[in-house]
């Protein structure tokens, strides 16, 4: 069995594919529960973010498996494989820790991410597909991203995407001191967005979401309305700014909506932000004249100069990655080459365990303590010798000197009972 990591991201694909292999939180179960049947697959995690769809797993063959599973979930993506990276071993290890570190994303430095790092091992571990080995990687991932945030300033005046889209806004023909800026949706993504717009004083918010409590939550923290998503054409010719981010896997808003609130508005210009994958609003409605369509894939112009500043920081985090990694796959190789002294110990002690339980029945039952004596005496050698005599009978049937040689090391002859006890001690 290998580690093996394999999926799509912002630097790999555009975002019309990756929202078609996007898995929304109440989705990925079943997704770990079919991942996990795969005959291949003794452990696997799945993260899934806007920006990326990765699977984490300890499988068997080359990940093929895992690819043409991904490449059919949730929805057929032919192309798919064009596209995807695959990471084994070593270089899983390094991925995962660069990923939790926000080295790989596309906010250098992002904060979110570790986060929705341990969101996914959440949700396997809940689901039963989280082994030991990926349990020990994730558990290492957080202590790397820790250190990295501690001992560097990769986080040093942390950027997210939805701070991305609310400078852009800034920066566009929309003065946020005089704009009506109206949220779809009420998770991480848009409260941070509501913060951002608060401190840079927007007029007037409107959240909006399919669950009216969670917008009202979210509008009460930060002054803002809410609204309930049946209500939404209703209001979105207010809004000069929309900022969307849904789980949703269809459009929230389509051409059609849009251009009927451009109407009630007289034309004036919206700027509508999508920064979910899937996407919430229809691509086409980029085509309506006075509307300014931007996605997360856009956002990559926006933060390059965030990029550029952190890039001192993100070296030395990546040295603390790389002794990370070495520390990782030196803990496992390890693990591996003790792994038989502990099956041998796991072996004695049950052995052990169970002709003692049986000696102290015979006792109980009023046998002679002498006749028990014996009889536990005897089963327990025959019990731990039975295996290593078969395989050590076997060894020198067929030749197997190596097995000989080992056998002479563990039992060499002045280890006997009872040898040299007539000898003089030294000194």
């Amino acid at each position: 069995m290998s580690l093996f990591v394999l999926g799509i991201n912002h630097q790999t694909a555009p975002v019309s594919l990756r929202e078609r292999v996007a898995f929304s939180a109440d989705t990925v179960p079943a997704a770990l529960d079919a991942l996990r049947a795969l005959p291949q697959v003794s452990e696997v995690a799945l993260l899934s973010t806007c920006n990326r769809t990765e699977l984490y797993a300890v499988a068997d063959d080359d990940g093929q498996a895992l690819a043409d599973w991904l490449a059919t979930h949730p929805d057929e993506v032919g192309d798919l494989h064009a596209y995807l990276y695959r990471h084994r071993d070593a270089d899983a290890v390094r991925h995962l820790f660069r990923v939790a570190t926000g080295l790989d994303s596309l906010v250098l430095g992002e904060p979110q991410i570790l986060g929705q790092v341990k969101d996914a091992w959440a949700s396997a571990r809940h689901a039963g597909s989280l082994g030991n080995q990926l349990d020990r990687l994730f558990q290492h991932a957080f202590t790397t991203a820790k250190r990295a945030r501690t001992d560097t300033r990769i986080g040093a005046n942390p950027v997210s995407v939805a701070s991305a889209a609310v400078r852009l806004a800034q920066e566009s023909f929309a003065r946020l001191e005089d704009s009506t800026v109206l949220l779809i949706g009420a998770g991480e993504t848009i409260e941070l967005a509501a913060r951002h717009l608060v401190q840079a004083r927007a007029k007037r918010l409107l959240v909006a979401n399919r669950t009216l409590a969670h917008a009202q939550e979210l509008a009460t923290r930060h002054g803002g309305v809410a609204l309930p998503l049946s209500e939404l054409d209703k209001h979105l010719g207010e809004a000069d700014v929309v900022i969307s981010a849904t789980a949703s896997r269809d459009p929230i808003l389509r051409k059609a909506n849009v251009a009927a609130a451009l109407a009630t508005r007289r034309h004036r210009p919206m700027l509508l932000l999508d920064l979910a994958v899937p996407r919430d609003i229809g691509a086409d409605v980029a085509e309506l004249k006075d509307v300014f369509l931007y996605t997360v894939d856009d956002l990559e112009r926006a933060i390059e100069d965030n990029r550029r500043s952190r890039r001192e920081a993100a070296t030395e985090a990546e040295a603390i990655v790389e002794m990370q990694v070495a520390r990782f796959t030196e803990t496992i190789a390890a693990s591996t080459r003790t792994a038989p002294l502990k099956r041998l110990r796991a072996h004695g002690e049950s052995a052990k365990a169970d002709v003692l339980a049986r000696a102290q029945q015979q006792l109980a039952a009023g046998q002679d303590p002498q006749e028990v004596l014996n009889f536990l005496a005897h089963t327990l050698t025959n019990r731990l010798l039975h295996a290593p005599t078969v395989a050590l009978r076997e060894a020198a049937l067929t030749g197997n000197i190596e097995l000989a040689r080992a056998a002479e090391k563990l039992f060499p002859e002045n280890d006997e009972p009872g040898a040299g006890k007539n000898e003089q001690r030294e000194g």
